[in-house]
């Protein structure tokens, strides 16, 4: 499903069942898999790969050198970055630096993250983050700069380790054990 007023330039490749809301401009050499969502005013830019089921929410630019891999949530307003340090005078296409975002993370409404880095699969990025540095799997990170506080599951909840290392998911069941500050899915 495209918008009639969305833009999706000849050459993108658009995976089966996605949907292109209003006033989306997708560049030609972006790559979205299966049932992606792209809210109002959302921009891709070429070389930007979206695995499947990623939701876009309104007004998020992914510009090049972005990857996110299957189940990424990109919360409103949220911001990506692909040049160190911009300046407007000075070209720096060819400094471009890559973003990772990690299977079944999430990151927060207004939050900014700085390019050059790795989000780990089923991170959390409070709202408003700014994110500077790698975020390893399953963190919960806030602030500016933004700094690990915690732990969350697959499932969206906060993890609650006890002295062995062990934590359940809330919401799932789901336990998992935290060893050298690694957290692993007990399956």
């Amino acid at each position: 499903m495209i918008h009639p007023t969305a833009i999706v330039d000849e050459g993108a490749q658009l995976g089966e069942g996605c949907k292109v809301w209003h006033f989306c401009h997708v560049m030609p050499g972006a790559k979205l898999g299966k049932g992606c969502n792209l809210g109002q005013n959302v921009f891709v830019a070429n070389g930007v790969v979206l695995g499947d089921n990623v939701k876009v929410q309104n007004n998020v630019s992914i510009y090049e050198g972005v990857t996110c891999e299957d189940d990424v949530f990109l919360g409103p307003s949220m911001v990506f970055t692909n040049v160190y340090n911009p300046r407007s005078a000075v070209n720096r296409k060819n400094e471009y630096l890559p973003t990772h975002v990690g299977k079944g993370a999430t990151i927060g409404a207004n939050a900014t993250i700085v390019c050059g880095i790795r989000i780990g699969q089923y991170a959390f990025i409070g709202a408003g983050a700014v994110v500077n540095k790698d975020v390893p799997d399953h963190a919960l990170v806030v602030g500016n700069p933004s700094r690990q506080i915690g732990w969350m599951s697959r499932h969206g909840e906060r993890l609650h380790f006890d002295a062995e290392g062990r934590a359940t998911c809330t919401g799932s069941g789901e336990h998992y054990l935290l060893i050298n500050n690694q957290v692993t899915p007990l399956l």
